[in-house]
């Protein structure tokens, strides 16, 4: 969550304590949303031997949730405003709590992969609620502070989530392996559905709304057919299934675009599209979300395919990228943003170019026999750098919309850092395994060099942005 709503109904503001209770409970939700969206980066290796899997579970387990998220997102939020955000919060919480709970007891690998779309859905109909929520019953001062909030902590659970798996796989808790991943999301889904149930406005929606179901499936199908051809092409050869579901794939967002220039209500107005900082904003973060996801996804499988570490020991390894996360983005929440703008993101790409180049001559020169202690200070310089990134590249984008759009510009990009973060999972994870019967370490350069290859094409779009970030709301 990145940025604003478009208006503040004229509510009664809640009291400081009510506030802040809704704010926590705000940040529970997105923070189970993007910890879910990451954690199996690490448990992925674990989960495909238990469960006999195969790189295909490997690859779809992060892209399933994301796609769901990402495809829906919008959706969920218009659901809100037709039916209410209260309701369709419990909602989301619900499903996703017992969509967690089908995850860490499943079976087998269709079953699990199912949980996670289940996850996604009812995750895109939860997240969206928070901010519509906060905007109507919180003072102006109040708004502020919770956006100032959001990205640091969002970014540390984004990165640490993987870290925390790690650690739960290692300790192996009542002999359950890497299904407590999964079931701890039961314990704080039902606390969750408690305290919100008690805390959280009713409102009754405005039935007028309109959601653009016909928008949503086309878009779905573009994406599932461009991530279904991805993952099965390179999994098990370019034959015609894969070539014919990305031709789909392409055909379906083709006619999606169509939909956004002729529905009454599209899920991207076309006049954002037509604002130059809000649309090289919007394509450098999805390459930026896309990249970045890939690259710590195929960072953890190094760790333990090619060096041989243990899932706590890759853990431990990047560990330091969360600390870096966490450095920089509470330095940019400390004013750096708003001072530097999007000199900031460029300064970000740059040094997530120069981590990424550090680890690129590790592997080179050492192989899998690199240390984990030597890619240390590499990973925690590519951890400032995505700090940096992460929440200001789309609050530069934002800088110059006019308030009446900033509400669907914001949940674009929402749906954006989604559908990236699932193209990204699949696409260099996909490179990996396709380049990896030549060694995990030309496997890891050459996911490397595509990485610096696509940040470094995109690093002109930030001259195309806005100059500043969105400081506060929009009222």
């Amino acid at each position: 969550m990145t940025a604003v709503a478009a208006t503040v109904t004229a509510v009664r503001p809640a009291s400081s304590r009510l506030m802040w209770a809704i704010l926590a409970m705000v940040l529970l939700a997105d923070a189970l949303d993007v910890i879910d969206a990451s954690v199996t980066n690490i448990a992925a290796p674990t989960i495909a031997a238990d469960l006999q899997g195969g790189p295909g579970l490997i690859k779809w387990l992060g892209t399933a949730y994301m796609l769901a998220m990402g495809v829906l997102l919008v959706v969920g939020g218009r659901l809100g405003d037709k039916y209410g955000q209260r309701r369709l919060f419990l909602i989301g919480m619900a499903g996703f709590t017992a969509a967690s709970a089908v995850a860490g007891l499943a079976s087998d690998p269709a079953l699990l992969i199912v949980a996670r779309v289940a996850q996604g859905g009812f995750g895109a109909l939860l997240i969206p609620q928070g901010m519509a929520i906060m905007t109507k019953t919180f003072s102006p001062e109040m708004l502020t502070k919770a956006f100032s909030l959001f990205g640091p902590l969002l970014g540390i659970a984004g990165i640490g989530g993987p870290v925390l798996a790690g650690f739960i796989v290692t300790a192996d808790l009542f002999g359950l392996s890497w299904r407590p991943i999964f079931l701890i999301n039961v314990v704080l889904g039902v606390i969750g559905i408690a305290v919100a149930s008690r805390i959280l406005p009713h409102d009754d929606g405005d039935r007028s709304t309109v959601v653009d179901g016909w928008g949503s499936a086309l878009l779905g199908g573009a994406m599932f057919g461009l991530l279904y051809g991805l993952i099965e092409g390179s999994t098990n050869g370019w034959t015609t299934v894969p070539i014919a579901s990305i031709v789909a794939g392409l055909g379906f967002f083709a006619a999606f675009a169509r939909r956004q220039s002729t529905a009454a209500e599209p899920l991207v107005k076309p006049s954002l599209l037509r604002n130059r900082g809000f649309t090289s904003g919007m394509i450098l973060g999805l390459v930026i979300f896309a990249v970045t996801t890939g690259l710590v996804y195929v960072l953890s499988l190094f760790l333990q395919e090619g060096l041989h570490a243990s899932p706590s020991g890759a853990a431990l390894a990047l560990l330091p990228l969360t600390l870096g996360v966490m450095v920089a983005a509470f330095a940019a929440m400390g004013g750096l943003a708003a001072k530097l703008g999007r000199t900031l993101v460029f300064i970000g790409m740059a040094v997530i170019l120069a981590g990424s180049g550090w680890v690129l001559a590790l592997v080179s020169v050492s192989g899998t026999g690199v240390g984990l202690w030597a890619l240390v200070p590499a990973v925690f310089v590519i951890g400032i750098g995505l700090g940096w990134c992460y929440g200001t590249v789309f609050n530069v984008a934002l800088g110059d919309i006019s308030p009446e759009e900033a509400g669907t510009a914001s949940g674009s990009m929402s749906s954006i850092q989604q559908l990236a973060a699932g193209i990204g999972s699949a696409g260099v994870t996909s490179i990996f395994f396709q380049t990896a019967n030549s060694g995990f370490d030309h496997a890891m350069r050459i996911c490397l060099i595509v990485v610096l290859g696509l940040t470094a094409l995109s690093v002109p779009l930030v001259a195309l942005m806005p100059r500043k970030a969105l400081e506060e709301p929009h009222e």
